[in-house]
């Protein structure tokens, strides 16, 4: 338990997890130092890129329908409070091959929390969005308050008001200091310098291992994953976000579409896990198999981009953990120290929603949940 009755804080990482639980703690009267080793948003992290998908359906689970849910909350305010379009809402148009439990099991919970989800037949999808084919596809279920949301920009703008409003942001590279009698006293800076703190929160994504590997080790696994921008037919407006929806398909694999990327091209990706990846240090470049790969599932589900012109590609990563499940949670043997991680390619849209929880819990205002510990059954057996 945190004794402390106004904690000084740091938090190390700056992207969509640490730059939300930064704010939060801070506007919670706490006073608090933000670091990243290359900035908010970066090429490297994980929250960086134009675009992430948000959207509710979860195949019933409660506490990511309650996080989004409060998420569209959080993400409105922010807007009105940037002065500045971050969410953009188009609809996501869930297109099942297979079986669709996904979509069915997330109905009542989606209600429940002020959030629909449309059961609607192929045909009527087809008359809606003629640039799809459904003649694969058994089931189409659509969110209307689905959408995307602008990644790096808004990273960018939650560092901004954490330092308007009274945050020490610093860029460098920390290392976690040593533990003595279950406390981390500071941590220590590339250039030499050390930072004390009462509390530590780390929130580093994909490097989460690499810091911890005898806490985290491989429980956080990032691999790489490729995102292709393609591009749409001179004027033709058929393709951008007021007449296209983000469009998931669950086939074969999993893809994903998103319009709009800021005029970049229609974005696509496979969300299949790719081969384990250092962040770091790997090349970014794209390979020429995967493109093939998602071509040949664009002929099928949207046959019109299947031979257009690969404007842009984008290497990331996601940091995948066995049970697809977030980490949060204190190190088991410093009780001053927070690891909170594991996005696994779902967690940039809720960012707002877990940095109030997190913060909660660091302020011990609300008990954590035991499915995000580092020693649940489902890693623990891993």
């Amino acid at each position: 338990m945190n004794s402390l009755s106004n904690p000084k804080v740091t938090v190390i990482g700056a992207g969509a997890f640490g730059g939300w639980i930064a704010l939060h703690l801070l506007r919670s009267g706490v006073k608090v130092t933000l670091l990243d080793a290359w900035g908010p948003g970066n090429s490297r992290a994980s929250s960086g890129g134009d675009t992430r998908v948000i959207r509710g359906a979860y195949a019933g689970d409660q506490d990511y329908i309650e996080w989004v849910a409060r998420s569209f909350t959080l993400w409105k305010e922010a807007e009105q409070q940037w002065q500045t379009k971050i969410y953009q809402r188009t609809g996501a148009l869930w297109m099942h091959s297979v079986d669709d439990q996904h979509a069915q099991l997330s109905i009542d919970p989606l209600h429940k929390h002020g959030l629909e989800i449309q059961h609607w037949s192929t045909a009527d999808a087809a008359k809606r969005f003629p640039l799809l084919n459904f003649e694969r596809i058994q089931s189409v279920y659509f969110e209307p308050e689905a959408g995307y949301l602008l990644a790096r920009r808004s990273c960018s703008l939650v560092l901004e008001s954490f330092v308007r409003e009274g945050g020490n942001y610093q860029q460098t590279f920390i290392r976690p200091g040593q533990i003595v009698n279950g406390t981390m006293k500071e941590v220590k800076a590339e250039e030499g310098t050390t930072i004390k703190s009462d509390l530590f929160v780390f929130a580093c994504g994909p490097w989460l291992g690499r810091l911890f590997p005898d806490v985290i080790g491989s429980l956080i696994t990032p691999t790489r994953q490729e995102v292709y921008f393609f591009g749409t037919p001179q004027g033709d407006r058929r393709f951008n976000e007021e007449h296209m929806p983000v469009w998931l398909v669950f086939g074969k694999r999993f893809i994903y579409g998103i319009p709009g990327n800021d005029y970049r091209g229609f974005k696509v990706a496979d969300d299949t896990r790719g081969e384990p990846f250092d962040p770091t240090d790997d090349n970014r470049m794209p390979t020429q198999s995967l493109i093939n790969i998602v071509r040949d599932e664009l002929r099928i589900y949207m046959p019109a981009l299947a031979d257009a012109p690969l404007l842009e590609a984008r290497v990331c990563q996601y940091e995948q953990t066995p049970d697809s499940d977030l980490i949060i949670d204190r190190h088991p043997g410093a009780t001053n120290v927070w690891i909170v991680g594991g996005g696994s390619g779902h967690g940039f849209k809720f960012g707002p929603a877990l940095g109030e929880y997190v913060a909660q819990m660091i302020l011990e205002q609300q008990q954590a949940k035991e499915r995000f510990y580092l020693n649940r059954n489902s890693l623990m057996n891993r």
